[in-house]
């Protein structure tokens, strides 16, 4: 009879698995990327003088936190191609399924990052800004000079969590068809007939673990880094 937990199955699937890393790290890497530019635009509109925009970026902000993963994936994945089709007239039907994927996670982390860019900016005293100001930089050189230093360090944890919670959340890219890790684990699962299910989702989950205990123990590190000079800037 065979058994019901076979060490070997997870010994096994680990070097099956890390291959499709890569697509995870794509993936994820693209959210990030799209995710903090679409943030950093929401934060200011979030912290800028029009009302207009003030609210649609709070309102965009609310409808995003309010959404699970999920439901937002399925919304991208069969919203915009019968949209585009309906609207426009054009075909999406055979678009990678991993663009709607990174569309998915990328509206989702802007989201979150609009709120820790838009904190961290408001943490730095305006004093700093009206200084800078008077003494001849444009608004733009003020706060690449003077506040989105400061703001970055103040960002950092939050960033290096997000990035965490993107990578777990891109875990339920699987459930449209998209082969990354999880997807991979999946076929796994399937090849076996659904046997020794246990055995994969534990291989599956050391490689999560590893690589969430990385990050964040990198981002420790960043952050000391950071706070370290930004302290040393300040006493000169």
């Amino acid at each position: 009879m065979e058994k019901y937990f076979d060490i070997s199955y997870l010994w096994n699937a680990i070097p099956n698995l890390l291959p499709y890393l890569k697509i995870t790290f794509l993936v994820a890497g693209l959210a990030v990327l799209f995710g903090t530019l679409l943030g950093l635009a929401l934060a200011f509109a979030k912290i800028g003088k029009s009302k207009v925009l003030r609210s649609l970026a709070n309102g965009y902000t609310t409808v995003m936190r309010c959404t699970p993963s999920i439901v937002l994936l399925f919304l991208v994945y069969y919203g915009v191609p019968f949209l585009a089709d309906s609207l426009f007239h054009v075909n999406l039907q055979d678009i990678n399924t991993g663009v709607f994927v990174v569309t998915t996670f990328s509206l989702q982390f802007s989201a979150m990052m609009s709120e820790v860019i838009r904190s961290a900016i408001q943490s730095i005293h305006k004093g700093q800004y009206e200084a800078a100001v008077s003494v001849g930089l444009t608004p733009f050189q003020a706060y690449r000079r003077i506040i989105f230093p400061q703001a970055f360090v103040v960002a950092l944890p939050n960033f290096g969590n997000g990035l965490i919670a993107i990578l777990q959340e891109g875990a339920l890219a699987y459930t449209i068809g998209f082969i990354d890790i999880v997807g991979k684990a999946n076929l796994i699962i399937a090849s076996n007939l659904n046997s020794h299910a246990l055995e994969i989702y534990i291989a599956l989950a050391v490689i999560y673990w590893v690589l969430s205990i990385t990050i964040e123990k990198v981002f420790e590190k960043l952050e000391k880094l950071f706070s370290k000079g930004s302290r040393s800037l300040k006493a000169s």
